[in-house]
């Protein structure tokens, strides 16, 4: 029968090939998988909580798909893998690697020298690095988690609260959220940086 999935508002469709790498092939449903996922996500949460990592190791290629490995490695074969297939969003699937070198390279600039304060960092990071869209799917929220890693253990500040709701649900807060990105995409970045602390 196969997995069938509804996207909604945002999300990025997996091709035919990428739902073949479901590693839990009894998973048949949108809600099946959103369940899977997230014990994997929370479980991806633990280990960022209790790890201690430096800016060098958090703005490297390796991390960045270490990070997205942890979070979807239970549930996909291709976690932490990058897309061979260009999406919706995101870079073509070539320049992918470019352009991580680039934003990780500009991360560890805008720290060095405090370009900016630290929540702007995190949150132009996790802006740039969405845009990107490394992987087949996850990304919104490996970027959310990417950005709590930067502003929890570089700057030692609270992490974000996104909201305070589930943003892979359609809703207000899902609805503010894309807002704000669209809004960033066009080169303001205070709505993005405002919702990140709501």
């Amino acid at each position: 029968m196969g997995l069938k999935i509804e996207y909604i508002e945002g999300q990025t469709p997996l091709d035919e090939d990428e739902k073949e790498g479901l590693r839990i092939p009894v998973i048949a449903t949108r809600g099946e998988l959103d369940e899977f996922e997230q014990q994997n996500i929370e479980q991806a949460i633990q280990w960022s909580m209790k790890g201690s990592f430096r800016p060098d190791v958090v703005f490297s290629e390796n991390f960045i798909r270490r990070v997205h490995e942890k979070m979807y490695g239970d549930t996909w074969m291709w976690a932490g893998e990058f897309r061979k297939t260009n999406k919706n969003i995101g870079v073509d699937k070539w320049q992918i690697a470019v352009e991580l070198k680039a934003l990780l390279d500009d991360a560890k600039f805008w720290v060095t020298n405090n370009t900016y304060p630290p929540d702007e960092i995190a949150i132009r990071f996790k802006h740039r690095l969405v845009a990107i869209h490394c992987f087949p799917n996850g990304n919104g929220r490996h970027s959310r988690l990417m950005a709590d890693i930067i502003i929890d253990k570089i700057f030692k500040l609270p992490v974000f609260t996104w909201g305070t709701t589930d943003l892979a649900r359609q809703g207000d807060a899902r609805a503010n959220y894309l807002a704000a990105i669209k809004a960033a995409d066009m080169g303001d970045i205070k709505p993005l940086l405002k919702f990140a602390r709501v």
